[in-house]
């Protein structure tokens, strides 16, 4: 081998050492600067909040400010496509829902984005319970007996949710389809409108989530008679959940944390061990179930990435067997 030939290898092997130390040193010095937490929706929204108290907790443990940032629009696609395209660097992540990481895949045309493919699972913060819920002044206190009334046109089946496409729309269109009875969907701008009408006897039922309508139930002012899971709310344990009326009812509801897909091995190892000791926090767990919310058992990436792959296919379902256009 010539010298110059010799040279050149020389040259090019200190090139990928040099380069290959500072890759390194990226990831080991991962976080030097602070990180974005995305909330898809408006300040003050529940998940807002929701995220506030996990990012506090984060930033303690990467020792840098962790700071949200809310880019609303289109139910979340919006803050969700941002973060899709933002570099795989650990410097931004996101709260996610079942809407912005499901549903809106099936409703919200051109999002240039896949739930799946364009995201990396970092943790399961809590599932969110949705409760059909009636005005207390309704003759009803049982599933049976609500749409009962409806079908013999004794009663509104006019429901209240929190807009097209949410997971309290596709709960009453999921009943409609159990039931046959005739459900009609009245959208609104969130869940506190709907719950608003509800209270003023506008509307006589509403799917909304836990965290909105339990202080109302606990007054009296409201009454709730199904949850749409597969399981009972513990802190509500005399109302039935709507699949032990009818088998195979369940319209799952869930608030987790994804970064853009292809963080290097030892930044994201780094992020979903802050993410989940966050989760994991007692004083947390306690606020998020003193708020509604449910924190599971297995909150882990891989548990999330279960539930979406299966939510995925049941929200599909739905939404196909119901026709709801999309916008």
């Amino acid at each position: 081998m010539s010298i110059a030939a010799r040279f050149i290898q020389f040259f090019f092997l200190a090139l990928c050492f040099v380069f290959g130390m500072n890759t390194g040193a990226y990831a080991s010095d991962y976080p030097d600067r602070s990180v974005r937490l995305v909330v898809p929706y408006p300040p003050g929204a529940s998940t807002d909040l929701a995220a506030r108290l996990i990012a506090e907790h984060v930033s303690k443990s990467l020792g840098q400010a962790v700071v949200v940032e809310n880019r609303p629009g289109a139910s979340g696609s919006i803050g969700t496509q941002y973060v899709a395209r933002q570099p795989a660097d650990g410097y931004v992540f996101m709260l996610g829902t079942d809407p912005t990481h499901g549903t809106n895949t099936y409703l919200i045309p051109d999002q240039n984005f896949d739930p799946i493919e364009d995201f990396s699972p970092l943790g399961l913060l809590a599932l969110n319970p949705i409760l059909l819920t009636l005005n207390s002044e309704v003759p009803a206190d049982t599933i049976e007996e609500y749409l009962e009334l409806v079908k013999a046109d004794k009663l509104s089946g006019a429901y209240g949710s929190s807009g097209l496409g949410s997971p309290h729309h596709l709960a009453g269109e999921l009943l409609k389809e159990y039931s046959d009875a005739p459900l009609i969907h009245v959208p609104y701008r969130g869940g506190g409108p709907s719950v608003n009408d509800l209270l003023n006897n506008q509307i006589p039922a509403a799917f909304a989530s836990v965290i909105t309508v339990l202080p109302h139930i606990q007054s009296g002012k409201l009454k709730a008679i199904g949850v749409t899971d597969a399981d009972r709310y513990l802190d509500l344990p005399d109302v039935p959940a709507i699949g032990e009326v009818f088998e195979g009812f369940d319209v799952p509801s869930w608030l987790a944390f994804f970064a853009p897909k292809g963080l290097p091995g030892e930044v994201e190892q780094t992020l979903v061990g802050a993410v989940q000791a966050a989760i994991n926090d007692a004083e947390i767990k306690e606020k998020l179930i003193a708020s509604g919310l449910v924190v599971p058992e297995d909150t882990s990436p891989q548990a999330l990435a279960e539930l979406q792959r299966e939510d995925l296919e049941i929200k599909k379902q739905i939404i196909l067997d119901s026709g709801i256009a999309a916008e």
